[in-house]
């Protein structure tokens, strides 16, 4: 795996023994564990959901796909002076790791540990050797879950996408079907197209699938790109099909056909039909070229001499490089070890339990939400409160307040919660608003008209803590990380106003209500929000 004629590993090789690198490598990777625990522990958790299952398997194809290619390669040789770049790529990825230990963002500390396994590779092999083997090293990044703000973004999309296809579907088969936002109306049921059936559960692992379909097909180069690039509407296609299929069965079989093991029968047939296809396109693509290979010699599964290759790992030389790797990585998970923690001010509050039910002339009453929307909301606390006045439409507020939003928990913006309850936003726009002779200031808000069937409502929400109030829901995400790392805050809440629009008013007229309520409410929120 190294080079032979390094004089320095030579040098130090009398010392450590004919396995000191292979000591050196592994106490290399013990020294890393503390600085990258958080993104570590982050993984285990998120491997224990549907969508990230195949987390665990993600690392053993890396490793397969590292090998593969090592045993091509010549037992020794490359350039023992072009381990240092390693070294560099180690040091950046230590330190994008302590910034995201600081900020107590697992995701930044996970993204860190493969750039530092990449650092890694090119210091044992060297600049010239070890970049020809970072393919395995990029195949991990899918075993890492998307930020949240991005998987929320991507899954009402493909809610959307295989909702729409779906029901096209079920159109085009003689099934009466409506669609309300993500919510099929098969008239004796209701399909919720939810996050579960969104295609994300199947698009990560087929996405990796294609990931290394590609590496192992021998083929040209555009042809390991469509089959890369097919995966994802591929996916969300089979996904829109598996939706149909619910939607037949329900119709002529009965409700229970979208729920308990069929329901998820179904997606692993979806999932191997994947799968399969790409096997197809494989082939169609071989009769494309002047010389097809049949598929059993298309796709490169040898798995001759793997236990060999692995077994150079003994031959590792401990050269200067791979020693430096070593300090910087022990120093730096030491000092994480015995540096106090980053500061966190703690913040008093009132529970949101104890808000007003009486507000002026308005009286309101709390409703919990279903136990399956409060587990994905991921609140630490919330009002679900509804108001009401003689002779007026209602109004609801609704606050989500979480104690941290860098460590698995986050706002989710309203634009990824209204549709999958069957709510359309016809209208969404940025809004000044100017609450100062109430004492709460000016800021910008979200304003949306949302609409289902005949009825139609007036949204208007923001994001709110640490002394900031955002409309937009990535810059208050951005907002969370800078305060994380300069104030040692990362708290917040969503804070949320709606009221329907009757047939016999204006949007003007609704919004006047719901402006006037929320002059009186808000006098008591920062008791319950801190700003």
């Amino acid at each position: 795996m190294t080079d032979a004629h390094d004089p320095a590993s030579v040098g130090l090789r009398p010392l450590l023994g004919r396995s000191g690198g292979a000591f050196l490598l592994g106490a290399l990777v013990a020294a890393s564990l503390p600085v990258f625990w958080i993104g570590l522990e982050s993984l285990i958790r998120a491997w224990t959901t549907p969508e990230y299952s195949h987390g665990p398997l993600i690392p053993l194809v890396s490793l397969y796909l590292f090998v593969r290619e090592l045993r091509r390669a010549p037992r020794t040789g490359g350039d023992a002076g072009a381990r240092w770049p390693g070294v560099a790529v180690i040091v950046a990825a230590l330190g994008l790791a302590v910034l995201g230990n600081l900020m107590r963002v697992p995701d930044i500390v996970t993204y860190a540990l493969i750039l530092w396994i990449g650092g890694v590779v090119l210091t044992v092999m060297g600049w010239q050797r070890g970049r020809r083997h970072q393919l395995p090293v990029l195949h991990l990044v899918f075993m890492l879950p998307l930020p949240q703000i991005l998987y929320w973004k991507l899954t009402i999309f493909l809610q959307w996408i295989s909702s729409a296809l779906g029901v096209w579907i079920l159109t085009k088969l003689g099934v009466a079907v409506y669609l309300e936002g993500n919510v099929i109306d098969l008239g004796i049921y209701k399909l919720q197209v939810a996050e579960a059936c969104s295609g994300l559960r199947y698009l990560f692992p087929i996405l990796s699938f294609s990931y290394l379909f590609a590496i192992l097909y021998r083929g040209p180069l555009w042809h390991k790109i469509v089959l890369l690039v097919s995966a994802a509407p591929l996916t969300v296609a089979m996904n829109a099909v598996r939706i149909a299929v619910i939607g037949v069965l329900v119709d002529r079989h009965g409700i229970e056909m979208a729920e308990g093991f069929l329901h998820l029968f179904e997606g692993w047939v979806i999932f191997l039909l994947c799968v399969l296809i790409l096997f197809a396109m494989a082939m169609a693509l071989q009769r494309l070229t002047p010389d097809p290979l049949p598929l059993s010699e298309a796709i490169d599964l040898d798995f001759q001499d793997f236990g060999a290759v692995i077994g150079r790992v003994r031959d590792v030389l401990p050269g200067p490089a791979l020693v430096t790797a070593l300090a910087v990585t022990a120093a730096t998970s030491a000092a994480w070890l015995t540096l106090p923690a980053p500061p966190s001010a703690p913040v008093a509050r009132d529970p949101l339990l104890l808000f007003p039910r009486q507000i002026g002339d308005w009286r309101g009453l709390t409703e919990a939400l279903d136990p399956k929307i409060e587990r994905i909301l991921g609140a630490d606390d919330y009002l679900n409160a509804f108001y009401q006045r003689p002779d007026s439409p209602p109004v609801s507020l609704f606050v989500a307040w979480y104690d941290r939003q860098t460590e698995g928990q986050g706002i989710h913006s309203p634009e990824v919660c209204l549709p999958t309850g069957g709510w359309e936003v016809w209208s969404l726009t940025e809004t000044a608003m100017d609450l100062r002779d109430v004492g709460y200031g000016r800021f910008h808000a979200m304003r949306a008209v949302i609409q289902k069937e005949l009825d139609r409502q007036l949204v208007i929400y923001w994001f709110e803590g640490r002394g900031r109030r955002v409309a937009n829901d990535v810059s208050a995400k951005l907002a969370v990380l800078s305060d994380s790392l300069t104030v040692g805050r990362s708290d917040g809440a969503l804070v949320r106003f709606v009221t329907p629009i009757g047939s016999d008013e204006t949007d003007a007229q609704a919004e006047t209500r719901l402006i006037g309520f929320m002059k009186q409410t808000l006098v008591h929120l920062p008791r319950f929000v801190p700003f």
